[in-house]
């Protein structure tokens, strides 16, 4: 019989739709504007007191707030605001409080339903441009390359000059220049002779005071252009790994000027965690233990741990083996010292595994250190006040030195870390990518909607105005089929929204565009059909052949245009960035759910009208 759908795809659409309004209705309840209190490196702990020193500010203060949630697993709190225009009272009350101990973040807390949630249902996340979200400028402090590149080569000209038994006095970094000392002329003219065949492209400088002669040399201006370019670009790759590891979407992480980076968090998720990780410079030095025949050495303290509570501190050779920029892989772990020793899994690239064979080889017995390096941002003083402007301190502590027992490569282990999440910490950053130079946040701001607050509004009211219009075309000029294309046409907005949640897509401005033009596009495949059906009763076919022939015959033209069309928007989202890929997320769903609605909703709904019974007449 023509025109009648089995009993299964009637269902199989019904329970498409009734999953698709599950999936859809978190997107009506809005969030709160919250703040987000975590430590600012796992070895802090965020706890009721810590709440309580907020509360009493806030109180203080005169900031309205309610219902704050402490998860003690992750080791933050998020406390609820009434008003969103004190967010950024509340984070700078809450910072003053509690110092640069603990990052304090802006924050959306989401009022979902728990059974809604608990179906993994959540609304879909919005751009800047609608919901705002967070801006971060980064500035990087290039000088740290700079010296750490004068450092590798005082380290190897050291070698160089007792390799060749020339006897020098000292040999150190002075406001970014390379300074070394001899006690006689003569000395110092064969160490210039062999610096000049060693390191060519340095610029040199000789001179004498005092009885004192000095080799000072520096990079060229182009060489040293080039490895603060080679180290911004080496912090976006990171920054950008780091961002992900996060889960934001749709963050956007690019350069400004010569030494700023721009982070751009649309929404707001666990933006705490977030900006440690994209914070924090940490990096390892794996060196060996300096014993008698050491010839430059320095002294690091231990970190606090359980297990190394009272050692003090441990003197180390200067040479580095090899640094976290060599690690190719980490993941958290225990170690062999107990319940209470966790550990990092390290694998090195080809290249440090080599060179950690080579040394561990001659160094049976000995003992290695790695040194743990972080650079923190300083925003507050001793006395609680926040700074003009904040400042970089870097801490070196040794998190590890053991003997090395025998010859290992590219895998090995690193223990005495205090807890699983500050070995979880450690394995993120160094898998995500070592920052080659510290950054410091120069600015933080909330960002509303681009172009003003009623842009949301403005947005819905066109899909709305769109959306009206097209109804009414539809039930004009098709009458009850226009009712039935209605009908699809609203299944197909729900189906949107419903996907754009699950996929956890990004909605912009331009995404609302897309939508708008989706609902064009949805109707247009509903006009193709029932411009066929007209036809094919003109030519005389009765109702129930016309309303056949023309979903079937209009079916292949259908698929033509969308599929062309959805290729265009592939290709827009492949190679296009923000507002471009905004776009061509709604556009790419729309172009499906339009399709299937289109197709299979609308005449599931005239099959059910005029399906089965003599119909003499249509209205179309």
């Amino acid at each position: 019989m023509l025109n009648r759908y089995p009993l299964w795809k009637y269902l199989l659409i019904l329970g498409i739709f009734v999953m698709a309004v599950i999936y859809s209705l978190p997107n009506l309840y809005a969030p709160d504007p919250a703040i987000q209190i975590s430590g600012a490196s796992a070895r802090v702990n965020v706890d009721k007191s810590t709440v309580s020193r907020v509360e009493a500010a806030f109180a203080k203060n005169n900031i309205a707030y309610f219902g704050e949630m402490l998860d003690t697993k992750k080791n933050n709190v998020l406390i609820r605001l009434k008003d969103k225009n004190q967010q950024l009272d509340a984070k700078r009350v809450a910072q003053g409080v509690l110092g640069d101990d603990y990052i304090v973040a802006l924050n959306l807390a989401p009022t979902t339903p728990k059974w809604l949630s608990d179906l993994g249902a959540d609304p879909m996340k919005l751009g800047l441009d609608l919901s705002g979200g967070v801006h971060f400028l980064l500035e990087v402090d290039t000088s740290v390359v700079i010296d750490a590149r004068l450092e590798g080569i005082a380290e190897e000209y050291r070698q160089i000059l007792v390799k060749n038994k020339i006897r020098f006095n000292d040999l150190d970094i002075v406001d970014g220049q390379f300074e070394a000392s001899f006690r006689t002329q003569e000395t110092a003219e064969r160490g210039l002779k062999v610096f000049r065949g060693e390191f060519s492209s340095l610029i040199l400088r000789e001179e004498q005071k005092d009885g004192i002669w000095f080799i000072r040399a520096s990079l060229s201006e182009q060489e040293a252009a080039k490895i603060e370019n080679q180290a911004i670009e080496q912090n976006l790759v990171a920054l950008k790994n780091r961002v992900n590891a996060t889960g934001v979407a749709e963050a956007l992480v690019q350069r400004q000027g010569a030494n700023r980076i721009i982070v751009e968090l649309p929404g707001v998720q666990d933006t705490a965690v977030t900006k440690r990780m994209i914070g924090r410079t940490a990096n390892l030095e794996f060196r060996l233990a300096a014993n008698a025949n050491s010839s430059a050495t320095e002294t690091f303290k231990f970190r606090e741990s359980p297990n190394q509570s009272n050692r003090g501190s441990a003197t180390l050779e200067r040479t580095v083996i090899i640094t976290g920029d060599s690690v190719s892989d980490a993941a958290a772990g225990m170690g062999d010292g107990g319940p209470r020793d966790f550990a990092v899994n390290i694998v090195l690239n080809s290249d440090a595994g080599f060179k950690m064979q080579k040394v561990t080889s001659s160094n049976v017995g000995r003992g290695m250190g790695v040194v743990f390096i972080e650079y923190n941002t300083v925003t507050v003083d001793k006395d609680g006040k926040l700074l003009d402007e904040p400042r970089l301190e870097i801490n070196e502590e040794i998190i590890s030195l053991a003997n090395i027992r025998g010859p290992f490569g590219a895998h090995f282990q690193i223990s005495g870390l205090n807890s699983m999440p500050e070995a979880s910490e450690l394995a993120l950053l160094l898998k995500a990518g070592a920052l080659a130079a510290p950054v410091r946040f120069v600015q933080e701001n909330t960002i509303g909607p681009s172009l003003g607050a009623d842009n949301i509004d403005k947005g819905l009211e066109s899909v709305l105005l769109g959306f009206g219009l097209v109804l009414l075309f539809m039930l004009v000029f098709y009458k009850l089929f226009g009712l039935a294309a209605n009908i699809a046409l609203a299944v197909n907005l729900v189906l949107l929204a419903s996907l754009m949640s699950l996929v956890g897509a990004t909605l912009t401005l331009p995404g609302i565009a897309g939508i708008v033009l989706t609902v064009g596009m949805a109707v247009d495949a509903n006009v193709l059909i029932f411009a066929r059906i007209k036809e094919e009763l003109a030519e005389g076919l009765s109702p129930q052949h016309a309303i056949n022939n023309g979903f079937d015959r209009a079916y292949t033209t259908i698929l033509d245009a969308n599929i062309t069309t959805l290729i265009v928007a592939v290709i827009l989202f492949v190679i296009g960035s923000g507002p471009v890929k905004g776009f061509a997320v709604t556009l790419s769903i729309g172009i499906l759910t339009s399709v299937f609605t289109a197709i299979m909703v609308t005449r599931a709904i005239i099959n059910l009208m005029y399906g089965g019974r003599k119909v003499n007449k249509l209205l179309i």
